[in-house]
């Protein structure tokens, strides 16, 4: 038995083999797929979608470009990112291919098809060479992640120097009433939401326990910083029930 063989870590509150994590979380994704936007709209109150628009304000995409979109799904931050840089183009990475199917379903992807890319792939092991990208951007997508720093070192690996990186996750209010107030909803309300439109409660009680499990903003920001990035900045959006993390490969 190798030591990959013995090392655990954990899929919501449960602890599991490490080599088992990525395939449990590609059958969430697989399963939620085809609800999963909608879900989004429903979770959030539609609020996902102004935090991904200060995403871009923050990023402020250069014309151009050229970005990396991690554990990209449906489409939505490369889709905003196309449309405020011209002539940039956007590949958009998972390692559920089921969620990439439903992004090039959308509009958006057919309009844009000469400026996208769409790749089944592993975050932990990026299938593009050094210095390729101009931004890599992963939203909600990190805490999914088996070794996160493999995945940010991955990150710092393919950007140029002078690229950036952009992380949008669900974070830790920094209230503890708010907070407690934030875990009833999440907890009581978000599983049976998820049982009602997508028929997989399971799915989403998983996806209420990985935000609960993922470092807090001080702590992922020195994550950033352990895996090379300079410049490392955060912003909570909402009161911290999510933020933004910016870094840059100087």
């Amino acid at each position: 038995m190798t030591e990959t063989d013995t090392r655990t870590t954990h899929f919501g509150f449960k602890t599991v083999a490490e080599g088992d994590k990525a395939g449990m979380v590609h059958g969430v994704f697989t399963r939620v797929a085809n609800r999963y936007d909608i879900m989004n709209d429903l979770m959030s109150a539609g609020i996902h979608r102004l935090w991904k628009d200060a995403m871009m304000d923050w990023l402020a995409p250069r014309p151009g470009s050229r970005l990396l979109d991690v554990a990209g799904g449906t489409g939505d931050i490369a889709f905003r990112y196309l449309k405020r840089a011209e002539g940039a183009t956007a590949t958009v990475l998972d390692m559920t291919e089921s969620m990439l199917l439903e992004g090039q379903k959308r509009a958006d992807a057919e309009n844009m098809a000469d400026r996208l890319t769409w790749v089944v792939g592993d975050a932990m092991a990026l299938p593009f060479e050094a210095n390729t990208f101009d931004c890599y951007t992963i939203s909600f997508g990190i805490r999914n992640v088996t070794r996160i720093p493999d995945a940010l070192s991955e990150a710092y690996r393919v950007l140029k120097p002078g690229g950036r990186l952009m992380v949008l996750e669900f974070s830790q209010i920094p209230n503890p009433g708010l907070q407690w107030a934030y875990d009833r909803y999440s907890f009581n309300v978000i599983p049976v939401m998820g049982q009602i439109v997508a028929n997989d409660r399971d799915s989403y009680q998983y996806l209420v326990e990985s935000i609960r499990k993922f470092p807090d903003q001080e702590s992922f920001a020195a994550m950033i910083r352990a895996a090379g990035f300079e410049q490392v900045k955060y912003r909570n959006l909402t009161m911290g029930v999510a933020a933004l993390h910016s870094g840059w490969k100087i």
